[in-house]
């Protein structure tokens, strides 16, 4: 990425997300309505991710599972597409995506970029070999390459190699392209699973490495 691009893209991660913060407003309000309504706890759920270069951030998420999931069933994994840790409400902003919408705020803050590679959690960067490493050289993303390749039925090693992909042949055309599937690939709802196992989920990083516990809320959609 040259350093016109970067810059370029930097200004597009402040227009785009102030825009889109603005004409949803309602939905925002609305969706934390229901959340509230629906279920004890929180509005916004908080989860530490691997930001460039590894710096750790907050990723800001509408929560969609009971409070302390995690601890509960069968923990970091999902047991199945009815698992009763997700509330009703977050089921719907699961499969609609609309659970992602407090990630603007990411962007805005610098910590995230509209397109990128998916956020990793601390313990899954400590499992990455040189190469997989980086993926860590741009920022994090809302949507990306991988993103619009499968989602969650691809395993990880498989979507690391999208994220390499889209470093070696970034363009801005490329992100407005991404952008631009991104919208069929939601409204489709393609690529959603939860097929979730621990085979699936850590199948990347040095051979025999120790499967770590994340302690945050479960994911499975949107390679969460």
């Amino acid at each position: 990425m040259t350093r016109w691009e970067a810059a370029i893209k930097r200004i597009l991660d402040v227009l785009i997300p102030c825009a889109l913060i603005l004409i949803l407003l309602p939905l925002f309000m609305m969706v934390a309505l229901l959340i509230r309504l629906d279920s004890q706890g929180g509005v916004i759920y908080r989860q530490a991710r691997a930001g460039r270069n590894g710096a750790p951030f907050y990723l800001y998420k509408f929560r969609s599972m009971v409070v302390n999931a995690e601890h509960q069933g069968a923990g970091y994994y999902f047991s199945g597409p009815d698992d009763p840790r997700i509330t009703r409400v977050g089921r719907v902003l699961r499969n609609t995506s609309l659970d992602e919408l407090p990630q603007l705020f990411n962007v805005l803050k610098g910590d995230m970029s509209i397109v990128g590679p998916r956020p990793c959690l601390p313990y899954q960067v400590e499992l990455f070999n040189v190469r997989q490493q980086r993926r860590l050289e741009v920022k994090p993303g809302i949507t990306g390459w991988a993103q619009i390749n499968g989602r969650n039925n691809q395993s990880w090693s498989k979507r690391i190699e999208y994220d390499l992909w889209y470093l070696d042949h970034y363009s801005l055309w490329l992100d407005f392209k991404i952008l631009f599937k991104t919208i069929g690939v939601v409204f489709s709802g393609s690529g959603i699973s939860y097929d979730v196992t621990p085979e699936k989920m850590e199948d990347f990083g040095p051979p025999g490495a120790p499967k770590k516990d994340g302690g945050s809320e479960v994911r499975s959609v949107r390679g969460k």
